[in-house]
């Protein structure tokens, strides 16, 4: 029999007296740790949810150094949870997964913010994610999962638009009445003279720029979201965005990942489907990092836990995200 054997015995013959005391959610065979290194010892490791100097611990809750001869070594993993995918249905929900106004397909919740003013906890993503870009109206429901992921209004309302900065479209369809009859009356001459080009008419704003592509969703029930993001955590406050800075990201569709910023102050032209188009002055460009809902993930700094923006669209080359002060500002929240 070999030593492992002998500890395993061991282990389970205590294992139930282990899990039953207060902080302890797991118990296996390992190898003692002491100052971060591994030692090549083998110990009973107990897991508990955190790590808790002895006056802090209830007489019940402190572990005994050994069972019957085998020393107990301890580790600090957290909360375990069954892990679920990003497309699921979350509650209580955390950022970095689907979310998505009723009419959309799905984006990604980003973080909790607090108005300024009255203090409530607000779900933050993009306009074009929980607000239809431009298209919805205050009070309209948000599903978590997104539409896309099987979230129903009926069962999935996790929350209902507050507000949102509007998106300036430099080019979108044309309402016009007169140039659209300009246009019927061309495209009927166009087909008597056998022509197959038809035309359309277009909105165009060439002086249109944008900052920001953000919104905000009041919780319907605020025990139903949480404050940390998925493989991040909490957000403790915000920084500047920097040439070079490394940055992570915890979105729907591409989970955890890290690039950097690789360009400042970028002026970018962004399509949004339907003929429409919004330039983007002040952005921030990283290397590939996202793919189509991630929309609305915060991007955060890679050595601390400060929001450095919020991403808005991509490519498979680059990924463009807004400058987190500006969100701040234009929907008069804070962290």
């Amino acid at each position: 029999m070999s030593p492992t054997d002998d500890i395993k015995q061991v282990k389970e013959a205590s294992k139930d007296n282990l899990l039953a005391m207060q902080n302890v959610v797991g118990v296996g065979v390992g190898y003692q740790i002491k100052g971060g290194e591994q030692t090549g010892n083998y110990a009973i490791v107990v897991m508990v949810t955190r790590k808790l100097p002895l006056p802090a611990l209830a007489p019940n809750a402190i572990l005994p150094k050994n069972v019957d001869g085998v020393t107990i070594d301890v580790i600090e993993v957290g909360e375990l949870r069954a892990l679920q995918a990003r497309t699921d249905r979350w509650r209580p929900a955390p950022g970095g997964i689907s979310i998505g106004h009723y009419k959309i397909t799905a984006g990604t919740f980003g973080a909790i913010v607090r108005d300024k003013k009255s203090g409530d906890r607000l779900i933050l993503s993009n306009n074009h994610v929980i607000a239809n870009s431009n298209d919805a109206d205050p009070g309209d429901q948000v599903l978590q999962p997104g539409p896309i992921d099987g979230g129903s209004p009926d069962v999935d309302t996790i929350a209902h638009l507050d507000r949102f900065c509007p998106i300036e479209f430099a080019t979108e369809p044309g309402t016009c009445d007169i140039a659209d009859t300009y246009a019927s009356l061309g495209n009927a001459v166009a087909g008597l003279l056998g022509s197959k080009h038809r035309v359309n008419t277009q909105q165009s704003d060439p002086q249109a720029v944008n900052l920001v592509d953000a919104a905000l969703a009041k919780p319907i029930n605020d025990s139903d979201v949480l404050d940390e993001i998925l493989e991040i955590g909490n957000i403790e406050g915000s920084e500047e965005g920097l040439l070079g800075m490394s940055i992570r990201k915890s979105g729907r569709t591409t989970s955890f990942t890290t690039s950097q910023i690789n360009l400042i102050n970028a002026t970018v032209d962004v399509n949004y489907g339907s003929d429409r188009t919004a330039r983007f002055e002040n952005q921030f460009v990283s290397g590939p990092m996202s793919q189509g809902g991630d929309s609305g993930s915060l991007l955060v700094a890679g050595d601390s836990q400060h929001a450095v923006g919020l991403l808005f669209a991509g490519s498979n080359q680059s990924t463009i995200f807004n400058p987190f002060q500006a969100v701040l500002d234009c929907l008069e929240v804070e962290i």
